[in-house]
């Protein structure tokens, strides 16, 4: 397994639908798959898409842990997700802090929807029929809509939900371990 190079905010392959896989099986896509593992936990991520691999495939990770970046991440065996859909979405919405690989250095808070079943291939061809709540359905989403083009920054509300990381590691998870789910330039101590 190869830990490989990640696509920066302004590749254009970010921007770009992904394709459909018709053969997971095949060796090439297989080595893919193990190298995506490789990366993500190499990168200390809680996900990573094809896209963000400069391969413009349906396929992602979902390999959630507690890490620096995600202290309070529920623990999950690593995941390969394969031409994935979402089946059903809760009308229930919350905003909380995403990052990305890809978005080095900054942060933002994103609605995305509380609950959501999905339907996905393995890595060894099998079909999942699944429910994802909170945190996994937060990253289940991220990476889903990296195969469609989209990258969180495009999804936060206002530009004052966007923060560096490095403030964000002062301000919320020096003061709250993560929890906030406020921006921090919404109260009057903080703005400029």
């Amino acid at each position: 397994m190869t830990s490989l190079a990640i696509a920066q905010i302004g590749n254009p392959v970010l921007r770009n639908k992904a394709e459909h896989i018709s053969d997971i099986l095949d060796p090439k896509i297989q080595q893919l798959i193990n190298d995506m593992l490789a990366t993500v936990i190499k990168k200390d991520g809680v996900g990573i898409a094809a896209p963000q691999l400069s391969q413009s495939l349906q396929i992602f990770i979902m390999a959630s842990r507690p890490n620096a970046r995600y202290p309070h991440a529920p623990k999950m065996q690593a995941t390969a997700i394969i031409n994935p859909k979402i089946i059903w979405k809760s009308e229930e919405t919350t905003k909380d802090w995403e990052g990305c690989l890809s978005v080095p250095s900054i942060r933002g808070l994103v609605p995305r929807h509380q609950a959501i079943k999905v339907e996905y291939f393995t890595q060894d061809n099998h079909l999942v029929k699944t429910k994802y709540d909170d945190f996994l359905a937060r990253v289940f989403q991220h990476e889903y809509d990296h195969l469609n083009g989209t990258v969180f920054i495009d999804r936060v509300e206002s530009s004052l939900d966007l923060i560096a990381e490095s403030e964000w590691k002062l301000r919320v998870l020096g003061n709250n371990h993560g929890k906030e789910a406020e921006s921090p330039y919404r109260d009057d101590n903080c703005r400029t």
